[in-house]
């Protein structure tokens, strides 16, 4: 089985560059966030006509998730599930017969002083206790999505410059690590754990006139992981970084795991 994880950056302006990896690289499951569209203005047709079906929760011009699959979900819920609809936009979870996927947009934070940023912080003590009451870390469960951390040094460019951003700060780090101590393990790490692999490059970063792709100074913020049973089941993990390079491509790129499930 294999499993992506892309932050399209809005899905409507990624819908070719969607459609053409899923012909390429023929996932069965493709978890997207930040789809950035309400949900009757959802581009389903072309997905359902690639093969997919397509379950999502959106609003205008913000966050938004969506996970495709190749084989029909028993259910899919959305939010945590402690809080107003205003969190659906940010968790789909999906259970199929064998696992379930969980795919979130962890908040972003915007700044450390910013009250942002501690909802982001409480976010995962959330997500946390989402975990503890739905699932046992004995299930196959995945979760996969941009979760806005870059747990090591090395998932970073210029680490120490880093220190007081919010998807590096220790606090950020903590929240994460806290989150991920339920049973999950990160399959890009288990297979390659000294490996230096981003899957985020900022446009507005330019050093010395080069982008910040051609420079190669991006962060490690995509995540997929996996509770200990499906964990052991990951034979391959692969960022894909060739449609980062294309024209009006998003500032993430797409991450893959394959399990023998």
């Amino acid at each position: 089985m294999k499993l992506a994880t892309f932050n399209a950056n809005s899905i409507r302006v990624r819908q070719n560059a969607i459609l053409g990896w899923l012909k390429s690289r023929q996932p069965d499951i493709l978890c997207v966030q930040e789809t950035k569209v309400q949900d009757h203005e959802f581009p389903r047709q072309p997905f359902e006509d690639a093969g997919y079906g397509v379950h999502f929760r959106g609003m205008k011009s913000y966050n938004g998730v969506a996970i495709l699959s190749r084989e029909k979900p028993k259910s899919v819920t959305y939010g945590l599930g402690d809080a107003p609809e205003a969190d659906e936009p940010r968790l789909a979870h999906a259970r199929f017969k064998n696992f379930s996927v969980i795919n979130t947009y962890i908040p972003q934070g915007y700044l450390i002083e910013s009250p942002k940023y501690a909802y982001k912080l409480e976010w995962f003590k959330r997500l946390r206790r989402y975990f503890e009451k739905n699932f046992s870390p004995a299930d196959p469960v995945i979760w996969c999505g941009d979760l806005n951390v870059a747990p090591r040094d090395i998932d970073v460019h210029h680490p120490e410059r880093h220190l007081t951003h919010v998807c590096f700060h220790e606090d950020a780090k903590k929240a994460y690590a806290e989150t991920l101590a339920w049973g999950f393990e990160d399959v890009f790490l288990k297979l390659y754990p000294g490996k230096q692999q981003f899957t985020f490059w900022d446009y507005r970063f330019r050093p010395n006139g080069k982008s910040s792709l051609e420079a190669n100074l991006g962060w490690r913020i995509d995540h997929i992981l996996a509770t200990a049973e499906l964990a052991k089941r990951c034979i391959q993990v692969e960022v894909d970084t060739e449609p980062r390079k294309a024209p009006q491509a998003s500032d993430h790129t797409f991450l893959w795991a394959e399990f023998k499930i």
